[in-house]
């Protein structure tokens, strides 16, 4: 398995993870009482999970002379 391979594989898992953390939040959002210190550390384990994912993605990215 090659760099690449390993890390598109890498970008699968965490945009999986992010998708689930957000169904999460909207889940405890909806439900009564709502713990917001929870849904305040998962928002900003999922901001996380977004920047991984762009850094990624910009590594996958062909340099482009211009």
């Amino acid at each position: 398995m090659d760099d690449e391979e390993q890390l598109r594989e890498l970008l699968i898992e965490k945009e999986q993870k992010h998708k689930d953390l957000d169904e999460t939040i909207e889940r405890l959002l909806d439900t009564a009482p709502v713990n917001l210190l929870l849904v305040q550390r998962m928002k900003k384990e999922k901001l996380q999970l977004k920047d991984e994912i762009s850094r990624l993605k910009s590594a996958l990215l062909p340099d482009i002379i211009a």
